[in-house]
């Protein structure tokens, strides 16, 4: 049985805690947050206790085996040291930081610590997207070329209001469509190329959109647009290859549908049916059975890594206005 302990009572810290609370193999055992009535709320709801710092609960708990860090992201770095300090296993929300220094120092630390690092990137936990990466490994549609991704809904609103401070998030760039980076890489492979325009610094800062242009080594373009401008969150991309179309919308009913060409006009639409299970849960099972097996899990903390490169350089093409091209030793810092 995992003793876990999470830091942070917001969105995904209740999260967290309610998954590890259905997990047969994970007791929660104590929830930190500096708002002690937030920690004391979620703590009697999956059947923890409450600590307002973490030195209060590894005084209070002993040996804890899993944290969650799921605390805004300028904060990841402090109590991910902390914990690893411990040897206790790190699962740790995305971004994994704010710059690449800071997430370089984090893998490395867990590595020296001997502790294990997993990073939330659940997109390949859900069932549209696992099925869609299937889909594409059986060459349902050819050799992919060409896609087409969009993520977004309403501004978040959080503690202190750190979204809107760019400094601190990164904007959506960085904290939500790396989402959409992460999941292409996974299907399409590494990124040579990118391109990106935003309204950052043209409207009121608690609206924001961006259109980002990938150019992967294997030859496929991606246009990935993010918004934070409408009220309802919605997810949706279309992959056209050279034998059909993979069309994934989140607001239909039937929300995966493949149209494959044949020799007749048109082409055969099939809908998808991908079960309907918690991909939170979904991940945070698989982690935990990563740790049991010491097996590498399906989204390691370099993959975490190289997302975040693909969204700095995309932050980077934004405040330059020109293109970026990545080069392991050339990639620059997170712009400020």
């Amino acid at each position: 049985m995992f003793k876990t302990l999470v830091i942070g009572a917001g969105t995904m810290g209740t999260v967290h805690a309610q998954a590890y609370q259905k997990l047969t193999n994970a007791e929660v055992v104590g929830v930190v947050d500096i708002n002690y009535s937030k920690a004391k709320k979620l703590a009697d709801e999956v059947g923890a206790k409450a600590f307002c710092t973490y030195e209060e609960a590894a005084a209070s708990i002993g040996k804890i085996d899993v944290v969650s860090v799921c605390l805004p992201t300028p904060l990841h770095k402090e109590f991910l040291m902390k914990a690893a300090d411990q040897g206790s296993h790190l699962i740790c929300e995305k971004p994994l930081a704010r710059t690449l220094t800071d997430a370089k120092e984090m893998i490395a630390y867990c590595k020296e610590k001997d502790v294990k690092l997993f990073v939330g990137h659940v997109v390949r936990f859900f069932p549209e997207y696992i099925r869609t990466k299937q889909l594409l490994d059986m060459d349902k549609i050819g050799t992919p070329a060409v896609v087409r991704t969009t993520r977004g809904g309403g501004f978040p609103s959080a503690s202190n209001d750190w979204y809107a401070d760019f400094n601190s998030s990164g904007g959506l760039v960085l904290d939500m469509i790396i989402h959409d980076f992460d999941y292409l890489r996974w299907c399409f492979g590494e990124v040579e190329r990118v391109y990106a325009k935003s309204s950052k610094g043209r409207v009121y800062s608690r609206v924001e959109y961006a259109l980002v242009t990938l150019r992967f080594k294997s030859g496929v373009i991606a246009h990935v647009e993010g918004t934070w401008a409408h009220q309802n969150f919605t997810t949706k991309f279309e992959i056209a290859g050279t034998n059909g179309v993979i069309e994934f919308d989140s607001s239909k009913v039937q929300p995966v549908v493949t149209s494959q060409n044949s020799s007749s006009a048109g082409g055969v639409a099939v809908p998808e049916s991908p079960l309907k299970d918690n991909p939170y849960y979904m991940e945070l099972q698989h982690f935990l059975h990563c740790i049991e097996q010491e097996e590498q899990p399906i989204v390691t903390a370099e993959d975490a890594l190289k997302a975040m490169e693909i969204s700095l350089a995309a932050l980077e093409s934004i405040a330059t206005g020109k293109p970026v091209v990545l080069n392991e030793e050339k990639v620059k810092e997170a712009i400020r």
